[in-house]
């Protein structure tokens, strides 16, 4: 550039060219920023995935819902997240939504095609693993009778009862429906579960399987966690509590009497043998 004595001015000519890099600089700057943008993405989906795989498999998962089972406390195609650490801290309540492995013990509620290829397959298994469509031999039922109750139906007022306490199941099943249609009566085997839909004139639950393992129970190891929200819909979002009919208190003081009866008869047993060894010693 010349100044108006027609020499140039270095300083002014400094700042122009410096000007010109900076703008040069900054348009490359911008195409380096999206270049590693791009470079970098396939690298953060994947560690997303793998984080949320973690999660899924040690702490919540998403579960979708296949049938009409549980209605109306849970609709076809409705999204529930569980809780698979829950039964670590404490023990499976009766009352308790839970999803199970049904895997070579229950057939399906709702049968699928296998997926035709490899590909298909990968991504059924990514839908089923994030809750986007249902898993083939995951069921979801309510829990009736724990380890040593004694479940039966019915009684005079068609009522399902626990221990011989009477359930009021209104708050849940279906409308119309009744508690069910069949009598049965078990005493639930050691680490076993009585399960039922609240849908009960469709659901195939523990009803349905009396002549498999365990008289129609499922085995606890199997039980993959507590469902306790509803996630979608959006206008459906809700809690999925434990019904207030489980908590008479003449319910738990029936299993406090069950589970101390082992105990008693211990005790029962270890007096006569004491008596025993006493004699023995004084005749020696």
């Amino acid at each position: 550039m010349t100044s108006e004595a027609g020499s140039i001015d270095p300083d002014q000519d400094g700042v122009d060219v410096v000007a010109e890099d900076t703008q040069q600089n900054a348009k490359g700057g911008g195409k380096d920023k999206k270049g590693s943008f791009w470079r970098e993405l396939p690298v953060l989906i994947v560690v997303a995935l793998v984080l949320a795989l973690l999660i899924k498999s040690f702490v919540v998962q998403a579960f979708y819902i296949p049938s009409e089972s549980m209605e109306n406390t849970l609709l076809k195609n409705d999204r529930v997240l569980v809780n698979k650490l829950v039964y670590r801290v404490r023990d499976i309540e009766r009352g308790d939504v839970v999803v199970f492995s049904g895997v070579d013990s229950w057939g399906g509620e709702a049968e699928y095609e296998e997926p035709s290829n490899p590909i298909a397959a990968f991504f059924r298994w990514v839908g089923t693993a994030f809750g986007v469509v249902p898993g083939e031999k995951d069921y979801i039922k309510r829990v009736i009778g724990v380890p040593g109750d004694t479940v039966k139906c019915c009684d005079a007022e068609g009522r399902i009862s626990v221990n011989g306490v009477p359930l009021n199941e209104k708050s849940y099943l279906y409308p119309g429906d009744v508690p069910s249609i069949s009598d049965f009566k078990i005493v639930v085997p050691d680490d076993r579960l009585w399960v039922m839909g609240d849908h009960r004139a469709v659901s195939l639950d523990s009803r349905a399987h009396g002549g498999d393992p365990g008289g129609g129970t499922i085995p606890i190891g199997q039980v993959i966690g507590r469902a306790f929200v509803i996630v979608w819909p959006f206008d459906r979002a809700a809690i999925l509590p434990i019904p207030d009919t489980f908590d008479q208190p003449a319910l738990h003081a029936a299993q406090a009497a069950s589970g101390a009866a082992p105990l008693l008869l211990g005790f029962t047993m270890a007096f006569p043998l004491v008596a025993l060894r006493r004699r023995i010693r004084v005749r020696r």
